[in-house]
């Protein structure tokens, strides 16, 4: 099921599948990013079943979050900052 949530004051287009639950939103603007390309040039690129998934990074997705300010993403922004300190600590580990 197609579905635009939030219309008029927002151009987000979610697909839901009932069976599972499953979400996908679609933005064409996302703050605290200014350009997709460059968003992109940081993600992280997995293989999803044989496909390509492009995943944004989670430092760009925290920048994001603080720059919406919305009460529900600056209640996860505690959470996220303490993965990418811990990830950023794993990886320092191993070089």
């Amino acid at each position: 099921m197609l579905l635009r949530p939030y219309y008029p004051v927002s151009d987000l287009f979610r697909i839901e599948r009932d069976e599972d639950s499953l979400h996908v939103d679609f933005m064409s603007r996302i703050d605290g990013v200014r350009s997709l390309a460059a968003l992109r040039g940081g993600a992280l690129r997995i293989d999803f079943g044989g496909h390509v998934l492009v995943v944004a990074d989670l430092a760009d997705i925290i920048k994001s979050k603080r720059a919406a300010g919305r009460p529900r993403d600056r209640a996860v922004l505690e959470i996220l900052e303490k993965a990418l300190n811990e990830r950023k600590k794993s990886t320092n580990d191993q070089a």
